[in-house]
């Protein structure tokens, strides 16, 4: 079955599926590590390979290739790492997404959007490859579980594709791992995605199953020995 991914489409949380990103990362201050994303343009933007979907008209395909990244070796003591990153610049009314006639300002109301969970990252692997998570767009998305590298967790396309009433049931699954920028077409705001690198004190967080950004969060607490991050913005 051919699925079109040319129409910009975005996310919804299930209830309470959102942790505020600034006050857990307040849990977590300790040690710098230095992440670095590798492939941006030259005004440091994420390449457009990395989206999940191409504007409605656009003669190019959506590719949705996760964005080489590497880091700084954490403490002597680092048993593994995570990798999470975010888009915090969501508008809150998702109904204002892609509705024609509506343009959504830059004050809108804002929150998070997770579009890569990856843990139980070996602490011999401080980098990530292009595409080494996802060189292609998959209809449904990735698997969760292992991955070529540590354990995928669910992003938050699953919701958005799950429990949307009317999302195409081709687009169901489970979306593990990376799934790239899909900005609404009709907001002001150019969206900014961060990238998080967590140095562990555990070999496991011992999270199976579908998991979502919110218990990577709860389950990192105490145990979290350094941390870095890398932002880029994205726009077609």
């Amino acid at each position: 079955m051919s699925i079109k991914v040319t129409k910009p489409s975005h996310l919804a949380l299930l209830a309470g599926a959102t942790l505020c990103a600034g006050v857990a990362n307040a849990a977590f201050a300790k040690s710098s590590l230095t992440v670095q994303l590798q492939g941006l343009t030259a005004a440091g933007k994420l390449p457009i390979s990395s989206a999940f979907c191409m504007p409605k008209g656009s003669p190019i395909k959506a590719q949705d290739e996760s964005p080489g990244i590497s880091w700084s070796p954490g403490p002597a003591n680092t048993k593994s790492y995570v990798l999470i990153a975010v888009d915090p610049d969501v508008v809150k009314n998702l109904s204002l997404m892609n509705k024609p006639g509506v343009t959504i300002p830059v004050s809108a109301p804002r929150m998070d959007i997770y579009h890569w969970e990856l843990i139980d990252i070996p602490a011999s692997v401080t980098s990530l490859a292009p595409g080494e998570d996802g060189d292609h767009f998959v209809p449904g998305g990735k698997s969760i579980g292992p991955g070529k590298v540590g354990i995928r967790g669910t992003n938050d396309y699953w919701p958005y594709f799950n429990k949307r009433p009317g999302a195409p049931a081709a687009m169901h699954g489970p979306y593990g791992g990376y799934d790239g920028p899909c900005p609404p077409s009709n907001d002001l705001l150019v969206h900014t995605y961060v990238f998080r690198v967590y140095a562990l004190d555990v070999n496991s967080l011992n999270l199976t199953g579908q998991f979502f950004a919110p218990a990577v969060l709860k389950a990192m607490e105490g145990h979290v020995l350094a941390q870095g991050k890398a932002s880029a913005k994205f726009t077609y």
